[in-house]
């Protein structure tokens, strides 16, 4: 298909190949305010710089359809307000604060006023239960939680909590609480940012815990490069460009690149407080303008399944959309292209080194559907195998991090505590990826998901992508179920349109769909229709959860 409309520019790119063999470290240091070695403070980086250029920094939508917009200078001066705030409650260059916040001007007021005052910032999903909080909190040793009226319960039964600030528009706080709106209003707009160095710490975030309890991720200043490269080149975020992703800064991809990432570049960011649905997503994108969206495959296959004509509104209006957080199915790029006239690209990463691997809108190279594209320039990414040899062409292995040619890598290792997939020569994600002979890197699967049967590996992820094809299935989850004759069986859980209704004759139909674009060793034997899957808050498919619940029932 041609492009049209805002796609026709992609002569101009700079080509894949010779701006990589270029790259320099450097260069994107140049482009700081503030230098990692002799100073440099990461408000100053992510507002004062961008204060003269006189603009937006947030636009904010709330859940009755309010909104704000919030200039660099405006923000200052309230994140100067917050320093003063926490300082005087004995906050320390280095200390943590946490926010567990809706997607709301305080939010960013507290995110930017903690950089500030040289502290360290952790985020706390608001989904999250006590249990959840009281573990992260007790990593980082917090001296501050600022949080809503509709999460303080929560907080009532973490022991050795720390002092809590509470955001209310009415009503007063608790005993012992501190009034957010009230302590900003009576402190100064005028704090002098507190500069640190490129190896101090301005985030402390939290593994999802698939397996095990989540563990700490300190991340150093000198990640703001990495983030810039991402901004730039995968997400191509242009001064013209309305910028809006979806993804929450409770987690890594919303606080790396809805927060940090684009206000670095001086680029308003946006902020709609209300949850994911089809219909405000669309209303959103129409009424912001959004030219340039990012957000989780979930958020996309749930477009999808809303159909043509809700998106018809906003065809042709976005220029560029990035996924991230699962692999991005081959179905959902063809839809977007066909239903919306726009390109969508896959891109990988983890909360411990950012996104590494893309399919880059900014610059020019070869593309395959399913495939998550080539090393963002800064990292060399590789594929290993158990002895650490890298591994040619079509063969299965870990995908890893070559250390010694990744400048811009910067994960020292979890917060107190060993890291075994941090070796001296490499770092192993603990993902199953394959190397293309087109060079691309094509993720199969986390190494735990990866299914054997009758002596095949079979990744879920290509199962799941060949399911979502058909015109029935809204979303799909694929594990091996252990089976005494092939070792494992591969089973799918389905989940229906919402007019579709599950039949013996519907599941057949669905295995020979697979078993005709895969192979006869890949398709699911066994289909369960369920009314929804597992999933992280942050929408990744939990496909332990459902190994876990067929072990239940067996």
């Amino acid at each position: 298909m041609l492009a049209t409309g805002p796609h026709q520019d992609a002569a101009a790119r700079p080509d894949y190949t010779s701006f990589y063999a270029a790259f320099s470290p450097a260069d994107m240091a140049a482009k700081l305010s503030g230098d990692l070695e002799a100073g440099i403070n990461v408000c100053v980086e992510c507002c004062d710089a961008h204060v003269a250029g006189g603009g937006i920094a947030l636009e904010w939508e709330g859940i009755n359809g309010e909104r704000v917009s919030l200039s660099f200078a405006e923000l200052r001066d309230q994140a100067a307000r917050f320093a003063n705030v926490i300082t005087t409650l004995g906050v320390q260059p280095g200390d943590v604060v946490a926010g567990m916040l809706p997607r709301t001007p305080e939010l960013l007021i507290t995110i930017l006023g903690t950089w500030r005052a040289g502290a360290v910032y952790q985020p706390l999903f608001t989904a999250f239960g006590p249990k959840a909080i009281e573990q992260r909190l007790q990593t980082s040793s917090a001296k501050l939680v600022v949080t809503d009226p509709t999460n303080r319960p929560k907080l009532d039964d973490v022991p050795n909590r720390p002092q809590v600030a509470v955001v209310t528009r009415s009503g007063s706080v608790a005993a012992g609480d501190i009034d957010f709106i009230a302590a900003l209003k009576a402190a100064s707009p005028d704090f002098a940012p507190v500069m640190r160095k490129g190896s101090d710490l301005f985030l402390m975030m939290s593994t999802s815990g698939t397996t095990g309890l989540p563990k700490g991720v300190p991340v150093p200043i000198r990640t703001l490069l990495p983030f810039r490269v991402y901004m730039q080149y995968a997400v191509d975020l242009r001064p013209g460009d309305k910028y809006w992703n979806i993804s929450d800064p409770g987690w890594a991809y919303g606080l790396y690149y809805a927060v940090t990432g684009p206000l670095l570049l001086g680029h308003t960011t946006t902020f709609y407080e209300g949850p994911f649905t089809a219909e405000s997503t669309y209303r959103i994108i129409a009424s912001h303008g959004i030219t340039n969206l990012a957000g989780a495959p979930t958020a996309y296959r749930l477009l999808m399944a809303a159909g043509l004509e809700a998106a018809a509104p906003v065809k042709g209006q976005l220029r560029a959309v990035s996924s991230a957080g699962e692999p991005l199915n081959p179905e959902v790029i063809r839809w977007f292209r066909a239903a919306l006239d726009a390109p969508i690209c896959d891109h990988y990463g983890q909360t411990e080194m950012g996104m590494v691997v893309n399919n880059h809108h900014g610059l020019s190279h070869k593309q395959r559907a399913g495939a998550a594209g080539l090393p963002m320039p800064g990292f060399r990414v590789v594929i290993i195998g158990p002895d650490d040899a890298e591994l040619g062409p079509d063969t299965p292995g870990d995908l890893a991090v070559d250390l010694a040619a990744s400048p811009l890598f910067w994960f020292t290792g979890y917060y107190n505590k060993e890291t075994p997939s941090l070796g001296p020569k490499y770092y192993r994600t603990g993902d199953l990826a394959e190397l293309g002979p087109d060079g691309l890197i094509a993720f199969v699967g986390r190494n735990d998901d990866v299914i054997t049967s009758s002596g095949y590996r079979i990744g879920p992820f290509d199962v799941e992508s060949a399911l979502i094809e058909h015109p029935a299935v809204v979303e799909v989850g694929v594990i091996g179920k252990p089976d005494p004759e092939r070792t494992e069986i591969v089973k799918a859980f389905v989940v229906l349109k919402p007019d579709i209704e599950p039949s013996d004759a519907l599941a057949e139909e669905l295995r020979l769909h697979v078993r005709k674009r895969l192979s006869a060793h890949a398709y699911p034997r066994e289909i369960e229709f369920v009314e929804q899957l597992p999933k992280t808050p942050s929408g990744k498919l939990q496909r332990f959860m459902l190994r876990a619940r067929e072990k239940q029932h067996h």
